[in-house]
C-alpha cells in the first residue's frame, strides 16, 4: 500500500487558525483536498482564511472560539458538525505565551490564561470531537520544546505544553480503540506574529536562531508537510509520538 496524502473528501478543524503556524496548516490541508473549519478568538481573522481556502475550492467554516471556554468549545464542534456532516482532523494549534521573568512575577490571571488556553482547550475540544470522528481521523497537538527544555522566563507556558505532551500518549491510549490516532508536533522557533513580537531586536533573533543546528527561524508554511503526515493515512501506524520539528535544538 502506498502512502496517501490526500485528504479529499475529509474536513480539517485548525484552531488559532487566523494566523501564523495554523494559518498555514489549513491552507496546506485544503490544498490537499479538505474541507476546513478555521476557528480562533476573532472572526474576522478566520473569514480571511475562510476566503483563502474557498480560493482553493473546498468549503470553508469560520468561527470564533476562546478554547478555554468550554461552552464555546461545545457550540464550536457543534456548528462544525451541523454545517459539514463530519470532523476527521482536528489540530490544537491555539496557544498563547505571555512571559514572566521569574515565578513571583506569575499573576494567577496570566497562569489561568495559559493553562486554559495551551492545555483545557484542547482537552475539552479533543474529548469532544472524538465523540464524531470516524476510524481513520487523526489528532494533533501542537506542543513546543518548551515543554521538553524549560527556561524561567517560560515556565507557565512549558508547564502547559509538558502537559499536551501528557494528555497527547493519553488521548492516544484513549481513542485507539476507535481507530483515532493522537499525536503532537513540537514546534522549534517559527517566523509567527507572536515570535515576531517577542523579539525586540535583530539580535535576539539571531540567538535565537543559534540554539538549532539549522542555525535559522522557520517559517510558518515548514509545519505543513509534518502536519499533512499525521492527518492523512500516511501516518496510519503513528500515534502517541511527540514529532519535534524544531531544526535541530542544541541540548
Amino acid at each position: 500500500m502506498n502512502p496517501s496524502f490526500d485528504l479529499s473528501g475529509k474536513v480539517a478543524m485548525v484552531t488559532g487558525g487566523s494566523k501564523g503556524l495554523g494559518r498555514a496548516m489549513a491552507l496546506g490541508f485544503a490544498e490537499a483536498g479538505a474541507d476546513i473549519v478555521v476557528a480562533s478568538r476573532k472572526l474576522p481573522g478566520c473569514e480571511s482564511v475562510a476566503k483563502e481556502v474557498q480560493a482553493l475550492g473546498r468549503r470553508a467554516l469560520p468561527l470564533a472560539c476562546h478554547v478555554s471556554d468550554w461552552a464555546q468549545c461545545e457550540a464550536l464542534i457543534e456548528a462544525s458538525i451541523a454545517e459539514l456532516g463530519r470532523i476527521d482532523v482536528l489540530v490544537n494549534n491555539a496557544g498563547i505565551a505571555p512571559v514572566a521573568p521569574r515565578l513571583l512575577d506569575v499573576t494567577e490571571e496570566l497562569f489561568d490564561k495559559t493553562i486554559g488556553v495551551n492545555l483545557k482547550g484542547p482537552l475539552r475540544l479533543a474529548a469532544l470531537a472524538a465523540e464524531h470522528m470516524a476510524e481513520g481521523s487523526s489528532i494533533i497537538n501542537i506542543s513546543s520544546v518548551a515543554s521538553l527544555r524549560p527556561i524561567p522566563t517560560t515556565a507557565v507556558y512549558g508547564a502547559a505544553k509538558a502537559g499536551l505532551n501528557t494528555l497527547t500518549q493519553v488521548m492516544a491510549q484513549e481513542f485507539a480503540p476507535k481507530g483515532i490516532r493522537v499525536n503532537a508536533i513540537v514546534c522549534g522557533t517559527f517566523w509567527t506574529d507572536s515570535f515576531r513580537k517577542a523579539v525586540p531586536s535583530e539580535k535576539a533573533a539571531a540567538a535565537a536562531a543559534r540554539g538549532s543546528v539549522s542555525r535559522r527561524i522557520a517559517e510558518p508554511e515548514e509545519i505543513v508537510g509534518t502536519a499533512l503526515y499525521l492527518a492523512t493515512d500516511a501516518a496510519s501506524y503513528t500515534t502517541g509520538q511527540l514529532i519535534q520539528v524544531d531544526g535541530g535544538v542544541l541540548p
